[in-house]
């Protein structure tokens, strides 16, 4: 059960908002950026609640009206707005459900095939069109940050932010095994074909929040930038890959124009990176800070998309599923995303 507290609401805001008023706030311009961040996120799930408060009570009395007059025309004006104010509702209780440390977030993802080579390279890139079109219809903006093509189709590897409010509180439930099921394209013989791909979900880390690099730690290459289908392809070496040689984690960035601003991009990617390890609080191996990580294989897939001998999206963790494959694919993915948050309470 989700309980929308919105005394405690009202006085964190009103916390917050002293806060600001302190002669030494505007000094920390990290903390006073994140205090002004979460001072609006408050002030709309806040407004929200009162509108939605407002809107029952004008409902009441309208029922009211209903049972000492009935009329028709109030019956049905009545009745449209209990399904509005149903979907203003779920919708609320959503947003009280991002609540994480770190999801008002952009989202940085990356993804990368399973074994298969070109079936899986091209369930990669299926799956790297179905996000920026939920990101497009959800009111985000989708940004590649560096794509390596396939040989034949699809992708070996593409890494992309997702950027807007609660872009990671959305996402973060989509970190996993994604199985695909259908007749391939690439068998002459047409025959059914399983493949794998893996998506990994981090949340953007802001200025706000410290992660010290030593740049000793760090190799950095240059290359040339080549985006899929040969587009953005740069004469000059502008593209930047980095090695945190502890951990051997290596980001990638040819994105932007410049060399610097790659550079920038890809120390922030690092940055999200190295800060989500050490969450974790794990110590001994970079196995065993990357956690739970599977093989992009069966038995750890989180949802199969199967497109043949029947239509069916499943996500195997809540049970959520959906008959018509090609809305999922063009990026209905709220109804996934909804249900996960709610599963998190159980």
């Amino acid at each position: 059960m989700i309980h929308f507290d919105i005394s405690k609401l009202q006085k964190d805001l009103k916390d917050l908002e002293n806060q600001t008023t302190n002669v030494n706030f505007w000094e920390d311009s990290q903390n006073s950026s994140y205090v002004l961040k979460q001072i609006t996120s408050l002030k709309n799930k806040i407004q929200n609640y009162i509108k939605i408060d407002t809107e029952l009570k004008n409902m009441i009395e309208m029922n009211e009206l209903l049972n000492i007059e009935p009329e028709e025309e109030i019956g049905k004006e009545l009745l449209k707005s209990t399904f509005q104010i149903e979907k203003e509702v779920e919708k609320l209780e959503i947003t009280t459900l991002l609540s994480g440390k770190y999801d008002s977030n952009n989202a940085i993802l990356t993804i990368h095939p399973g074994a298969g080579g070109t079936e899986a390279q091209d369930w990669a890139e299926m799956l790297y069109r179905m996000y920026t079109r939920w990101a497009n219809a959800n009111g985000y903006e989708a940004k590649e940050l560096d794509y390596l093509e396939g040989e034949e189709a699809g992708l070996k590897s593409v890494t992309f932010s997702i950027n807007g409010e609660y872009s990671y509180g959305y996402l973060k439930g989509e970190m996993g095994v994604h199985r695909l099921v259908r007749i391939s394209p690439f068998d002459a013989g047409g025959r059914r074909h399983t493949s794998f791909a893996s998506i990994e979900v981090l949340p953007e880390i802001t200025d706000e929040i410290e992660v010290n690099i030593n740049p000793d730690d760090l190799r950095i290459d240059t290359y040339r930038a080549s985006g899929a289908g040969g587009q953005h392809i740069n004469k000059t070496s502008s593209a930047i890959r980095i090695t945190h040689i502890p951990t051997n984690i290596v980001v990638a960035c040819q994105s932007e124009r410049s060399q610097i601003q790659n550079r920038e991009t890809a120390m922030k990617m690092l940055k999200s990176k190295l800060f989500t390890l050490k969450e974790k609080e794990q110590k001994e191996t970079i196995d065993e800070l990357k956690g739970c990580q599977m093989d992009i294989a069966w038995g750890s897939q989180i949802r199969s998309y199967v497109f043949c001998p029947y239509t069916l999206v499943k996500d195997h963790r809540t049970g959520y599923e959906v008959g018509n494959v090609q809305a999922v694919m063009d990026g209905d993915l709220n109804g996934f995303m909804d249900s996960y948050l709610k599963y998190t309470l159980k």
